[in-house]
This record gives C-alpha cells, structure tokens and sequence, in this order.
C-alpha cells in the first residue's frame, strides 16, 4: 500500500529501483548519490568520477505526465516518497531538479539511439524529461545477502584472489562450462554473476540458476564457486557494460573480472600498432580484466577447443550460439550433447514443455531397455534415455 505520508510522489518501476538499491550497497562506488546537473555535465566530458572511470551519469529520470508535472512543482529541500509497485519504495530531500534529453541519455548509454535498437527502444520509454537529486533513504533496508555469502566463501578456501565471471547462462552449455572450469584454474574462488533481466526474452531466471547450481554442484569443487543474482538492469546495456561490471564485482570484493572475446560490449579495435578495446578505457578501478578465448567444437579435432589453438578453418567448426540452442528447446527438440550436457537438456525440456506426452510411462516402457521393475518415471528420466538412444552408434 502506498504510505498515507503527505508527501509528494514519484513513481518507478523495478529496473530504476534495483540501480537505487546497488548504490546503497557500495556497489556503484564511486557513485554514492543521484547526481545534479553539474555532476552530470562533469561525467559526460571527462567520462571520471572521483579519479575513477565512469560512463554516464547516474541520475533519477522516470517518464510519465504525473512524474514530470510533479518534479516541475518540486522546491529545494521539500522531501518526496518514491513509490514502486503501489510501495513506498524511498524518501527523498530534494536538491536539484533538471531538464534532460532523453534522447542523448540514452545515446549515452547504449552509443546509439536508433530506435531500431531493442535497448533503447525500451529505454527511451523509461526517461523523462526533467531528473531530480538529492539524498535518498531506502524505506525497507535490507542486508545484502550476498556480499555476506561472498566473504564467507573467501574465508573458508582462503582465497587470495577471486575472480568474476557475468554471464546469462541462456541456456548453459559446453561453452560456458568450459569457460568456467578455465576461469578456475587461475583462481581461488569463482563469483558467477548470473543475469537476472527484466524482459521475458529469456529461460527463467530460476530454471537457468537450477542449471547453473547442478552443473556445479556435481561437476566442480563447489566450496570454489558462488552464484550471485545480478538484477541486470538499463545501467549494464550497451558499449559500457563491462565497465559497470568490473566497478560492481569490485565492489563485490573480487579482484579479477574474466569475459568473453564475443562479449557484446568487447568493442575491439586497432590503435596505435595495437589492439585495444573499452578494457583500455578503464581506469581507477582496482580490478584485473581479462579476456578468455572463444571456444569452439572442431570436427577434426573431435574436442571443445580455443579458436587460439585449433589449426582447422570455421568450416571445421561448431560455436555455441546460445540463442539458436535455446530456439532448438523451445521448439522441443533436444539438443546434441556435444552442444548441451544431457542432464541440463534433459531438465529444460521438462520445463519449457510440461506435461507432453500423453502416456509417458508406456512410452517409455515401449522406447527403452527396462529391468522388468515398474517404476514412475518423470519426463526428465525419458529425454535421458532418448539422448542414451541418439548417442548409440552400432547401426549408423
């Protein structure tokens, strides 16, 4: 229920309260305010904040006839609630309000602001024209859970280094594992950032962490890895999302940030006899950066493999293209393992289309070798036992 305080209201949705909510939580340090408009003209030139890089600035500008005509009646000092989701979400004492162009916000964040974009076209319907500043207090201060959960794993393996990897997992696959596995090589405790987005374009968020947790919890030395939501809002799109990710693993407490070569806000390019990217960009920021291989199935050497190190051409080559594995599972089909570990295929299958067979017990009991024994099987057991069929050889 919306508080009975007098105040005057402004109204969020969830992405614009989760970049409010990382703030309190030192986890956008250097960033500690909402900022003004001297502050943000200052960002925008110099791209630094406090010696330290950052992009854009972090300002409160949500769209709407009702916010705009109230922060345009808005006076010095006069403390406004935040409202989200009919919820008191905030209070706020009132230090600057400011006319923006939305249009160059998100140009800002994005490089771009072709609506053609899918980025900026659901940004854009975000932003206002006027942002305001000041101080802000959290009405429900909760702990961070995970900060906690973070340090104590870093305790018990006595971790010298901690290293973060970002990543949606949408689905995960061998591509991904691998990654993981040689992250871990080099380093004490693993952070899996694991993408929490705010549209529906993606497996949901709790299917891919079930994913994440079983391939972990059977498959590496657990005590090494922590899965850690991370509420992937407008702030993290486009060209400077690296950028955001090295400032809030840092603040996070780790100290490497590995991503991958086709990571979309990579942005290679040759300067100065040399290859650079938005990595060069980065300074102030406490964190080493490095970027992993891209890993690939070879036909010809019939393994997982780096692109750095397989002497064979693409046409000797699968890559892991997350989307088109994920089109393969939501048009039932499951994927080769070489692809997607069967169990992982197996339990998205059963997810994505509950309930498909008809008669699945006498289906399986006609497809599959069985013992004799009845037993109830779910429909996770049966795409097991066809992926065990798909992968026999003698007749082919």
């Amino acid at each position: 229920m919306i508080s009975s305080r007098k105040n005057k209201t402004l109204y969020i949705d969830k992405e614009a309260a989760s970049a409010l909510e990382l703030v309190k939580d030192g986890l956008l340090n250097p960033v500690t305010k909402l900022m003004g408009e001297k502050e943000s003209a200052s960002i925008l030139q110099t791209g630094m904040l406090d010696g330290k890089t950052f992009p854009f600035p972090f300002i409160l500008a949500p769209s709407g006839k009702k916010n705009e005509e109230m922060m345009q009646s808005l006076e010095i000092g006069e403390e406004i609630s935040i409202i989200c989701d009919d919820v008191e979400f905030a209070t706020l004492i009132v230090d600057e309000v400011f006319q923006i162009n939305p249009k160059e916000r998100v140009k800002h964040i994005y490089g771009t602001d072709d609506l053609s974009h899918p980025g900026v076209m659901a940004t854009i319907k975000r932003i206002g024209s006027w942002a305001v500043s000041g101080e802000y207090t959290l009405t429900n201060i909760k702990a961070n859970e995970n900060l906690l959960k973070i340090q104590q794993a870093k305790e018990l393996v006595e971790a010298n280094h901690t290293t973060s990897l970002v990543m949606a997992a949408n689905p995960l696959h061998r591509a991904h594992e691998r990654l993981i596995r040689q992250t871990l090589e080099t380093t004490d405790l693993l952070v899996i950032f694991l993408l929490k987005p705010y549209d529906s374009a993606n497996l949901a968020f709790d299917i891919r962490k079930e994913s994440l947790e079983f391939f972990i919890n059977n498959f590496l030395p657990k005590n090494r890895v922590v899965i850690v939501p991370l509420e992937n809002s407008y702030i993290f799109a486009g060209y400077n999302e690296i950028i955001i990710d090295a400032i809030v693993a840092k603040n996070y407490g780790c100290d490497r940030l590995t991503i991958g070569r086709n990571h979309a806000g990579l942005g290679m390019f040759y300067d100065c006899n040399s290859n650079k990217s938005i990595i060069d960009k980065v300074i102030g920021i406490d964190i080493e950066i490095s970027i992993a291989s891209e890993y690939v199935y070879c036909n010809k050497c019939t393994t997982l493999v780096s692109k750095n190190t397989c002497p064979h051409g693409q046409h000797h080559q699968i890559s892991y293209h997350a989307d088109s594995i994920l089109e393969l599972l939501e048009a039932g089909l499951l994927p080769p393992a070489v692809l997607i570990r069967k169990e992982i295929s197996a339990f998205l299958l059963s997810k994505l289309i509950p309930n498909r067979f008809k008669k699945l017990e006498k289906l399986y009991y006609d497809t599959f070798p069985v013992e004799g024994l009845l037993e109830e099987h779910t429909e996770k057991d049966f795409y097991l036992e066809l992926m065990k069929l798909y992968q026999t050889t003698s007749l082919t």
